[in-house]
């Protein structure tokens, strides 16, 4: 099918040794090393569908599952998801498994946004999806229902702001760990 690809033709893996040089303080790899993979492997799947250049537009969350210790490999399995008219939503599993238990661990999940862009850095069209498998279709529904929900909350949290006023605010600090130093104008908010 023209102008169209499978889901499986981008699907990518990429597995790295834990190092030192990528330990925290706490002697854990840094959650920074991790998200710079997880940029790769979406930059990475997503390139492979669009047949161009990609970059990274969003993130929804990322959550630390469970820690990724020093001597572990990392696997990164990324997958479009969803593709809009140049966007593509990319599903990034993260597990990380200790070779010599054989333990492996869940670390993250995230869904990054990239966009396909030509060599002027112009957004142009991604091929269309399409869905190999029931899971396939699941994932594509979920993430619009994933987009509608962040256009839903970007509106309440847009109309909240414009409603409140400085004695909302005052309120919402009550109780919270903070305190006001000096003669802050909370009216310029």
């Amino acid at each position: 099918m023209e102008g169209f690809k499978p889901v499986s033709q981008s699907e990518t893996v990429i597995t790295e040794l834990m190092i030192p040089a990528y330990a925290n303080f706490g002697g854990k790899i840094h959650g920074g090393t991790i998200l710079s993979q997880m940029d790769k492997v979406a930059y990475a799947c997503a390139a492979k569908h669009a047949g161009t250049y990609c970059v990274t537009a969003s993130i929804d969350a990322v959550d630390f599952l469970a820690p990724v210790e020093v001597g572990e490999l990392l696997s990164l399995r990324a997958r479009v998801n969803y593709v809009g008219n140049s966007s593509m939503v990319i599903g990034i599993r993260v597990e990380s498994v200790n070779v010599k238990t054989g333990v492996l661990k869940h670390t993250n999940t995230s869904y990054f946004t990239m966009v396909a862009q030509d060599d002027d850095h112009r957004t142009i069209q991604v091929p269309g999806l399409i869905l190999e498998t029931a899971e396939d279709v699941r994932r594509f529904a979920d993430a619009i229902n994933r987009k509608k929900l962040k256009r839903h909350y970007k509106a309440e949290t847009e109309k909240i702001k414009g409603e409140l006023c400085m004695e909302d605010i005052v309120r919402m600090l009550e109780g919270e760990r903070c305190m006001l130093q000096g003669d802050i104008n909370i009216l310029a908010l």
